[in-house]
């Protein structure tokens, strides 16, 4: 198998065959973000290449392979024909494959429209991770992330309506001290707008060569402390009257709260509100990412 640049995958594949379908993101603007920032430029590869990676973990593996997630950062920018086909071979490859994922932004999944998505989801793609990161539109500006909350939330109902799974993911904190409640609540607004089969938190950790951690150490960006992001994460989920997995797979989170909403609600507040009362010194130190 050949892999260039980052490759990068959520937790939730760290059992997944990973064939690289795309290098790089189509956007790279967003201030939080590192992964593509050393001049690595979108590109599709092409099909006979992945097809032919296939091939040799087919001889390595057989079909033992569950899970397929294909990389990089926004692999449903791809052309919809030639995602498909991969898809399709894919399946045909691995009969006993149960999930094909990929990373897709609103702005690409929008682009796509509800008739291409249904292409997708016949020709066996399963579920997208979708970067929500906030509902709140002056944050999504200060981001660069490309787009607003209507967008944010039409692309996360066409993901839906075409029957794929959809992961959408919050990072606590994106706001800062001065938008933290509108944070939570425009997030919250968005989360029960799109109804995704999961809501994948994640806490801010300023990363290298950002021009967000620029704003970090200049001050004109005022991290959370531990205790306040916990309390955004309260309102977050309080704010939340869908139903919906609630997943806190990352590294950076403070404290895990793992749960199905509505019915765990309770819960799940009882956790944080206990993580709350503890010394904020007790929680992992303010650090600077570098991956």
């Amino acid at each position: 198998m050949r892999y260039e640049g980052p490759i990068y995958r959520p937790p939730s594949e760290a059992d997944s065959l990973l064939i690289q379908a795309t290098v790089g993101c189509p956007h790279n603007k967003c201030t939080f973000c590192m992964v593509y920032k050393d001049n690595v430029r979108f590109k599709v590869r092409a099909t006979t290449e992945i097809k032919e990676d296939l091939d040799e973990a087919y001889k390595i593996y057989g079909d033992a392979i569950r899970t397929l997630f294909l990389p990089a950062g926004n692999t449903i920018a791809m052309p919809t024909t030639a995602l498909a086909e991969i898809c399709r071979y894919s399946r045909k490859l691995f009969p006993r494959l149960r999930r094909i994922t990929v990373y897709g932004s609103a702005p690409y999944i929008h682009q796509k429209g509800i008739s291409e998505l249904k292409q997708l989801a016949e020709a066996g793609l399963s579920r997208i991770h979708v970067g929500l990161e906030s509902g709140d539109d002056e944050i999504l500006r200060r981001v660069k992330k490309g787009c607003n909350q209507q967008i944010q939330i039409a692309a996360g109902r066409m993901v839906r309506q075409a029957g794929l799974e959809l992961s959408e993911y919050v990072i606590l904190g994106l706001g800062g001290k001065e938008r933290t409640t509108p944070h939570a609540l425009a997030t919250a607004r968005a989360v029960n707008a799109i109804v995704p089969d999961y809501l994948r938190l994640r806490t801010l950790v300023p990363k290298i060569n950002t021009p967000l951690l620029e704003e970090v150490l200049q001050g004109r960006f005022q991290m959370l402390s531990p205790h306040e992001v916990i309390l955004e994460t309260m309102s977050l989920l309080e704010a939340i009257t869908i139903t919906t997995q609630v997943v806190s797979d990352h590294y950076t989170n403070y404290v895990n709260v793992v749960g199905r909403l509505p019915e765990d609600k309770a819960a799940m507040l009882r956790t944080l509100q206990i993580a709350r009362q503890r010394p904020e010194a007790d929680f992992r130190p303010f650090f600077i990412g570098t991956q």
